[in-house]
């Protein structure tokens, strides 16, 4: 009789093999979930969540017309329009998570949020917690003129007299501009809307102001026009760091609704 020992090292060299078959096709998968996730899990644990939920909890700082703000104890405005209309392409309802700004990433950290949909600017320093969406709107400062003017680029302020608001960021820009172009700067506003109202009555040539001023007088004002974007300040939706797969959701949405023209319909309801 042959000796057991022998009879089972085929075996065990058999069993051994197949152990490290088996470990290389995990260590296979995970090189390629790696990849296939930009770095992350192949599996988004928060898109999960909220699919099992059916709703997703956005965060959001109200009272910052007009993208966010609260009307007989329901949350109103741009950015809880676009929350619905992109949770709706996800097939989802919206839980909204009223949240102080500062506090907003931290909704995130601690998953007491899946999104934050704030007039949140785009902040790459905060990558290390947080994924962004495609930018949705740019509150940058704007330069505005009356169409009847010979205004039609930053070049032309030469000499003509420009409001801005003291102490603004559109002041702040005015300033610098200043110092290469020989403009007549005013700053004897106490906000945009005050040296916007100055432009329209003909007290000075142009206005330095951010675009959601800009939008919401030239909606009332169409004797005025933005001739220019000075600046950019992009807002973003963001979402856990994690959260690979809804980013792609969220992006998709984005650009479903932009082709459908939601945008348009939001600046027309909103800015005004």
């Amino acid at each position: 009789m042959l000796n057991e020992s022998l009879m089972s090292q085929p075996f065990a060299r058999s069993g051994r093999d197949i152990f490290a078959l088996a470990l290389l096709l995990v260590y296979a998968f995970l090189a390629w979930s790696t990849q296939a996730g930009g770095g992350a899990a192949s599996f988004d644990a928060t898109l999960v969540a909220a699919e099992a939920r059916g709703s997703l909890r956005v965060a959001v700082d109200l009272g910052f017309r007009p993208f966010t703000d609260l009307q007989n104890s329901e949350p109103m405005g741009y950015d809880i329009d676009l929350a619905r209309a992109v949770a709706a392409k996800l097939d989802l309802d919206v839980t909204f998570v009223p949240t102080g700004f500062d506090a907003l990433y931290d909704t995130l950290v601690t998953g007491r949020a899946d999104v934050i949909a704030s007039a949140l600017p785009y902040a790459p320093e905060q990558g290390f917690r947080a994924r962004f969406s495609q930018i949705y709107f740019d509150a940058g400062q704007v330069l505005v003129a009356p169409r009847a003017s010979s205004i039609a680029e930053v070049g032309d302020l030469a000499t003509e007299r420009v409001a801005v608001a003291l102490g603004s960021d559109a002041d702040a820009l005015a300033r610098r501009l200043a110092s290469t172009l020989p403009l007549r700067l005013d700053s004897n506003f106490d906000d945009a809307e005050t040296a916007i109202a100055a432009l329209a009555a003909g007290e000075v040539d142009a206005v330095i102001v951010d675009s959601v001023s800009a939008l919401i007088a030239l909606a009332e004002l169409s004797d005025l026009h933005i001739v220019a974007a000075l600046s950019s300040e992009p807002y973003v939706l963001a979402v856990p760091y994690d959260a690979f797969q809804l980013q792609a959701e969220i992006n998709r949405a984005l650009d479903e609704l932009r082709a459908e023209g939601f945008f348009e319909r939001l600046n027309e309801k909103w800015m005004r």
